[in-house]
């Protein structure tokens, strides 16, 4: 259990605002007790925290004193409040149907002293008690268990570092961004006034086990494990006259930045709102163009000090990528392991490529443009395009961020289209550097596509099997597809045959094992 961290003398606006950092900590199978004495202010937060987490789309959160449970089905995950006042066993909280409440989201739990021993081990508890004032509340949070202790931490930690830059007053509102597979995440601030900007909230992330040469994947791919990367790289990006989010306010050490909100214009969602994603598209390729002109060179100053240097994309980290495939989409497909003859050959024939590739022209590689990143601006070029995700950022052949745009893993895009954007950037880029050889920018696209759609579907079998994350498997047909044109290229015949031999298409089509 951490110490117990003491909010003093809150307001009824503060009580709020301690409600809106709460559902921003939740995730599925939380439980957060609230203790405290009849009319302390359980109910109230309770309220609020539903509230919060529905994003206001819950208005009328009724007391559950009689009803005993009261559910909502949230778009982020779904939250059961139980009030146990007029619980007589604690046996009646499993009839209740708190081990369903658990698989499906979060629980908010009053009276929780008459539960018993029942409450899961790993919790939050806020205990509720009168301010100095008598219209104040004291609020104590605690963190039980090895995974909650540190989460309370972290809230304490935001709490204070958002009240220390201003961010944090009454007239303050924080709520949950949606993210994507990554463990960062993100909430809006905004001020009553209009003003607004973005927590990321990115502690630094532990080395995982080593899978080769001594060293966990992390390392050999290459993968930022603090905000340090993404503050260098943007503000090297701002600094070439490139839109990186603005950085407000940062806590280096603890993984805290307050950065500029870019709006919600995001490429993806802008196409489903019916935009039209060539004019889209063209000016993501555009701004790809124009970046190709500033490669980078030497360290990245961070406002600390020190230095961050981009690795280099190489031959490790590339195989390493692609092998996901083998580990993990070979045997939810097949159901066994890879064949060690299978696995030669598929190696063999990426690492004939991976030497092709590498000698390519080197310049910037961001590693995730592509249409959940980007955010569309009313500025003047290359400034239109908002680049938000860029702190695995590299050095390497410049085809791979056109590629993450061109064919992008969680929306279609028409092969028309992307052949006509694959042209205009070679021609915008040639105008400028008549060395350039177009034909070995296609090879290079080619296969640097297969090699992004390779990795693409392991990570995918992987989210799904390791980390429950079924629904990226519903991106696997269009991954095919992409796979599909790329292989078509004159020069990846060979690779082609082995998917071929190994996966062709009836069983790509095929439901995974998982």
């Amino acid at each position: 259990m951490t110490h117990p961290i003491v909010f003093k003398d809150l307001t009824e606006p503060d009580v709020l605002r301690l409600a809106e950092h709460i559902a921003f900590a939740l995730t599925t199978g939380d439980v957060l007790a609230l203790e405290g004495d009849l009319g302390a202010g359980k109910t109230t937060f309770a309220r609020a925290l539903v509230r919060a987490l529905s994003r206001g789309s819950v208005t009328e959160v009724p007391s559950p004193t009689f009803t005993l449970v009261q559910s909502y089905e949230l778009p982020r995950f779904d939250i059961a409040h139980f009030d146990l006042y007029r619980l007589t066993s604690p046996d009646e909280l499993q009839e209740l149907g708190l081990d369903l409440a658990l698989r499906r989201g979060a629980a908010i739990i009053e009276w929780p002293s008459r539960a018993g021993d029942l409450l899961p081990a790993e919790r939050f508890t806020l205990t509720f008690a009168d301010g100095h004032d008598p219209e104040t509340r004291t609020i104590t949070l605690e963190g039980h268990g090895a995974t909650h202790a540190p989460r309370a931490a972290r809230i304490a930690d935001i709490f204070a570092f958002l009240t220390a830059n201003g961010w944090n007053g009454n007239d303050t509102h924080l709520t949950y961004l949606q993210g994507d597979a990554s463990p960062r995440r993100y909430a809006r601030i905004e001020r009553d006034d209009g003003a607004r900007c973005i927590l990321m909230d990115s502690p630094r992330q532990p080395d995982g086990p080593p899978v080769r040469d001594g060293k966990p994947y992390s390392r050999i791919a290459h993968l930022a494990e603090d905000v340090r990367p993404f503050v260098a790289v943007g503000s090297a990006l701002s600094a070439a006259g490139f839109s990186a989010p603005d950085i407000f306010a940062h806590d280096l050490q603890r993984g805290l930045l307050l950065i500029e909100d870019f709006g919600d214009a995001v490429f993806g969602a802008e196409v489903q709102r019916g935009a039209d994603q060539n004019a889209l598209w063209q000016r993501g390729v555009d701004t790809l163009a124009a970046l190709s002109e500033h490669r980078p060179s030497g360290p990245l100053p961070l406002p600390d000090g020190t230095t961050h240097t981009l690795p280099n994309l190489d031959h490790a980290t590339l195989a390493i990528e692609t092998e996901l495939l083998l580990d993990w989409y070979w045997p939810a497909l097949h159901g066994t392991l890879a064949p060690p003859d299978a696995r030669e050959n598929f190696n063999a024939h990426w690492n004939d490529i991976f030497t092709r590739v590498l000698q390519a022209p080197r310049g910037w590689v961001l590693r995730d443009y592509h249409s959940p990143n980007l955010i569309a601006l009313d500025r003047a070029a290359p400034r239109d395009v908002g680049i938000i995700d860029f702190q695995d950022a590299l050095i390497g052949p410049e085809a791979y961020d056109l590629v993450s745009l061109l064919q992008d893993a969680r929306l279609d895009v028409p092969e028309p289209i992307e052949r006509a954007l694959i042209e205009r950037y070679i021609a915008s880029v040639t105008a400028k550097d008549a060395s350039r050889d177009a034909a070995q920018f296609r090879f290079e696209y080619a296969a640097l596509g297969a090699q992004r759609n390779t990795k693409i579907l392991g990570i995918f079998a992987r989210l799904a099997k390791r980390d429950g994350k079924r629904a990226y498997l519903a991106h696997i047909p269009r991954i095919w597809g992409y796979l599909a044109r790329d292989l078509s290229h004159p020069e990846l015949s060979a690779l082609k045959a082995w998917y071929d031999a190994h996966m062709p298409p009836a069983a790509s089509t095929r439901a995974l094992t998982i």
